[in-house]
């Protein structure tokens, strides 16, 4: 299961926290700060996978993308597969990077419902639904298409707003 998404800057700044097992608010902080100590101090050259047992509690494990300013995250447990999690962690950068045009910390920012709304489309209670880039472009846009369509519907049936308009 994934336990935790996280984006932040390679300042530490947290962009994107989403948690699929309960950790107390309190602790978010905590937690982040934890997270990015490790990575900033990892070089390079090592592997992305890293075991956070003293972070996340007993099995947990972590796979991580550094490009260029931004951390991408995942949490999981031992039932996930390392490369499996590591393959979802590409497909959400693609996918971030088809959405916007190659992915920047201010998209992120400033976007960051359509980045909630990626994310959803892949991940459901800390289980993986969708790992197509493809599909979630298309199930992203179509909500974009409902919530423009949404937005320009008048309440008022035509005939009426025309009678009162004369």
């Amino acid at each position: 299961m994934i336990q935790a998404v996280m984006v932040m800057s390679t300042h530490g700044k947290p962009r994107l926290l989403k948690f699929y097992s309960y950790q107390p608010p309190e602790k978010h902080q905590d937690l982040v700060r934890g997270v990015f100590q490790l990575l900033s101090a990892r070089p390079d050259s090592v592997s992305n996978f890293v075991k956070v047992d003293a972070i996340f509690g007993p099995g947990a494990k972590l796979v991580y993308k550094h490009l260029a300013t931004l951390y991408f995250v995942f949490v999981f447990d031992s039932s996930e597969n390392e490369l499996a999690v590591l393959d979802l962690v590409q497909v959400f950068v693609e996918t971030l990077d088809r959405c916007f045009k190659n992915v920047c910390e201010l998209d992120i920012v400033f976007n960051f419902n359509k980045l909630h709304t990626i994310l959803d489309e892949m991940i459901l209670g800390g289980q993986v639904i969708e790992t197509s880039s493809e599909q979630i472009m298309r199930s992203v846009e179509e909500i974009a298409r409902l919530e423009k369509q949404s937005n320009t519907t008048s309440l008022i049936p035509k005939s009426i707003s025309e009678r009162f308009s004369r």
